[in-house]
């Protein structure tokens, strides 16, 4: 059975603030709507369930992105999630430049939870908390800017 990955949903606090996050970083709005109704409680197995969406896309044209911000029912506040806790994770992004990235993140009141990291001068790599609190990881592969300085 051939398989390939739609998107990854994620439900956010303020839709808005977090598609200007993902945006300013690079990814593009492909359909935005307002879903609710008996096919959206049967797809997402919650009742009465109302929710703005839009689906972003990176610019390569292969990640996807859907948020939802959801009227009804309220959506449910958590706390954080840890880089060990078990559940979803993290959305990642390779980006060609770090410092940029994090440029980006910082307009948003975004930064690292502990810094830069480099892994063997191979990549670079951070984890940031975004808007809602989604954990997002920054990688910049060292060997392709190695490579294009040469």
């Amino acid at each position: 059975m051939p398989i390939t990955l739609e998107n990854v949903g994620i439900a956010v606090r303020d839709i808005e603030e977090t598609i200007a996050f993902f945006t300013d970083l690079g990814l593009s709005v492909l359909g935005r709507d307002e879903v609710s109704g008996e096919w959206a409680d049967t797809a997402v197995g919650l009742d009465g369930n109302h929710a703005k969406i839009a689906v972003l896309q990176t610019p390569d044209g292969h990640g996807r992105l859907e948020l939802f911000e959801y009227l009804h029912p309220d959506a449910i506040e958590t706390d954080p999630t840890l880089p060990n806790e078990l559940g979803m994770h993290r959305v990642a992004f390779q980006v060609d430049d770090i410092d940029e990235a994090l440029a980006t993140a910082a307009r948003h009141g975004c930064f690292p939870l502990r810094g830069v990291a480099n892994y063997q001068d191979i990549y670079k790599l951070t984890y940031l908390r975004g808007p809602s609190g989604i954990i997002v990881m920054f990688a910049q592969d060292l060997t392709k800017t190695a490579a294009s300085a040469d």
